[in-house]
């Protein structure tokens, strides 16, 4: 149940345009200090997830691990993403209680 309901309120924040996608553009939103969550896929790269944490950590943007691509991609509309950024705060603080269970 946990799964499904991150996945939907992720696919809300989408059609709210608060989310970015996207390893470049995730961690431009980190250092524009507009990242309030980031979101990583299981399977992403050790880089990937190396720079994404990296970053996260360096701005205090808190990181959570969520199952693979294909079911973060699906979350929000798309075929497969490693990386998402929430950039809303109400967004990022529930989804944060979601996940960090």
């Amino acid at each position: 149940m946990k799964s499904k309901n991150w996945e939907s309120l992720l696919g809300l924040a989408q059609r709210a345009g608060k989310v970015v996608s996207g390893e470049e553009l995730v961690v431009k939103e980190i250092q524009r200090k507009s990242a309030r969550l980031v979101l990583i896929a299981n399977d992403a790269s050790d880089n990937t997830r190396k720079k994404i944490t990296d970053k996260a950590t360096t701005y205090k943007v808190p990181v959570c691990t969520v199952t693979g691509r294909y079911e973060l991609g699906h979350a929000i509309g798309k075929v497969q993403r490693v990386t998402i950024a929430v950039t809303d705060a109400g967004f990022a603080k529930k989804l944060f209680a979601i996940l960090d269970q």
